[in-house]
């Protein structure tokens, strides 16, 4: 077992911050997960959207480090979409459940997609205070350049099989020596995929590959801060200061 899993910080963030369930959809299939900690009293807090491989709880060092200071944290793991206009509007449903107006967004990799997304999405009625986008893109064509060679594979992630998923998953992670906490963060990780079902990889994979780009006009007078760092060190190490800057308001 690594030993983030059995940290005290871990333990700690597990017995003292509840994993909440939300549904907002018609569909009571697609389950929000989510970790809300802070005071409730603050209406605009930052939400953590997770990379594909991730889970809520990835980001608890986060969490534990900015509810001490008095911020609100919402970490999110998001149910089965396969399209980016249907994730958005399931999000906005989260919200107007958790009756929040604006709030400050961060995204990783895929998240970061997604929040720049939802930003565009609600650009006539502004829902999203701030944006903190780190390792992420804002176009996917990148993606299926990298899969024009296997284009057939592509559009059936929905069939494959999880183990297939997670070898595409496991495949951009890094597999030379490494030092013992980058170690232990890719131990991590590597857990929290195992955690993640058939149908939220594949749907997860299918946003991040599914043509589409963001519309820089639509998101310009959004405050953006951009973070390009090693993507396992952005999920767990990630220094708590950097939002001292983009979490107040």
């Amino acid at each position: 077992m690594g030993e983030i899993k059995v940290s005290p910080d871990y333990n700690w963030f597990r017995s003292t911050v509840p994993l909440k369930k939300i549904i907002v959809d018609d569909d009571d299939s697609k389950i929000w997960s989510l970790y809300d900690a802070g005071p409730r009293s603050i209406r605009c807090p930052l939400i953590f959207l997770p990379p594909v491989s991730g889970t809520a709880d990835v980001f608890f060092r986060q969490i534990l480090a900015l509810t001490g200071w008095g911020y609100r944290v919402i970490a999110l793991q998001y149910p089965v979409y396969w399209d980016h206009l249907e994730f958005c509007d399931g999000f906005r449903k989260l919200l107007d459940h958790l009756q929040l107006d604006k709030v400050h967004l961060f995204g990783a990799s895929l998240g970061g997609f997604l929040a720049q997304k939802f930003a565009e999405y609600t650009h006539k009625s502004p829902r999203v205070h701030s944006l903190i986008l780190c390792n992420a893109f804002s176009d996917t064509s990148i993606f299926n350049q990298t899969w024009t060679a296997n284009r057939s594979l592509f559009f059936s992630f929905w069939l494959m099989p999880a183990f297939m998923l997670k070898k595409i998953v496991l495949g951009n992670f890094s597999s030379g020596p490494v030092d013992p906490m980058m170690a232990n963060a890719i131990d991590f990780m590597v857990d929290r995929l195992e955690s993640l079902g058939q149908s939220e990889l594949a749907s997860r994979l299918t946003l991040n590959c599914q043509n589409s780009y963001v519309e820089p006009h639509k998101i310009r007078d959004i405050p953006v801060t951009i973070m390009d760092v090693s993507f396992l060190t952005a999920i767990l190490w990630l220094p708590v200061c950097i939002f001292t800057c983009c979490v107040g308001c």
